[in-house]
């Protein structure tokens, strides 16, 4: 199932998927601070791409942030085994342990899209960032996501921003989410394509 919303930028796609499949240019990690594996699609991640993300995300550890990955930032590394060229990392706020500050889960969608582009790369896909086991709401997470990615400047250097949902509860939140965003006050259209007919 997906759902597309086009304006005069990149193209906002809602799909159910895996993530770890995408044939996009970046896919971005719901990450923990350390950068060295966890669950949800943080081991997703790492267990597809195979042991050279691990040992990227080491020297990304050692070199820049040997405190860890803080909250709302991101980094990117190659991408191992996947079909992607790029991993994007970045650590949501975990609502479970009192970071409930929106702007902060903003901050994980925007950091994540200019680093994609810093890197070179015209297609993103995303995860729903904080939601699960950071304990966020999912149509919290979708309504952030959704107006940040889709009044995001670096949208103008993308072709393709993607979210790449595994439940239909989540799928049907960031559909709704990403066509009021998209249908907003700025002046972006939206067109859906209904994808139960």
């Amino acid at each position: 199932m997906s759902a597309e919303y086009g304006a005069r930028s990149a193209l906002v796609e809602v799909v159910l998927g895996d993530l770890t499949a995408q044939h996009v240019d970046a896919i971005v990690n719901a990450a923990n601070a350390t950068l060295l594996g966890g669950g949800g699609v943080d081991g997703a991640i790492h267990a597809a791409a195979g042991p050279a993300l691990l040992q990227e995300c080491r020297r990304v550890r050692r070199a820049a942030y040997p405190d860890g990955l803080p909250v709302g930032r991101a980094v990117a590394t190659g991408a191992g085994r996947l079909p992607c060229r790029f991993v994007v990392h970045t650590v949501g706020p975990n609502w479970n342990r009192g970071q409930r500050d929106e702007t902060d889960l903003a901050s994980c969608y925007r950091a994540s899209l200019t680093e994609a582009v810093r890197v070179g790369a015209r297609s993103v896909a995303f995860p729903a960032v904080s939601a699960g086991a950071y304990g966020w709401a999912g149509a919290t997470v979708a309504r952030v996501a959704a107006h940040t990615v889709c009044r995001a400047p670096e949208r103008a250097d993308l072709e393709l921003i993607r979210f790449v949902l595994l439940g239909e509860p989540l799928y049907s939140q960031f559909v709704t989410a990403v066509h009021r965003a998209s249908a907003g006050p700025d002046g972006i259209g939206a067109t859906a394509t209904d994808p139960h007919e």
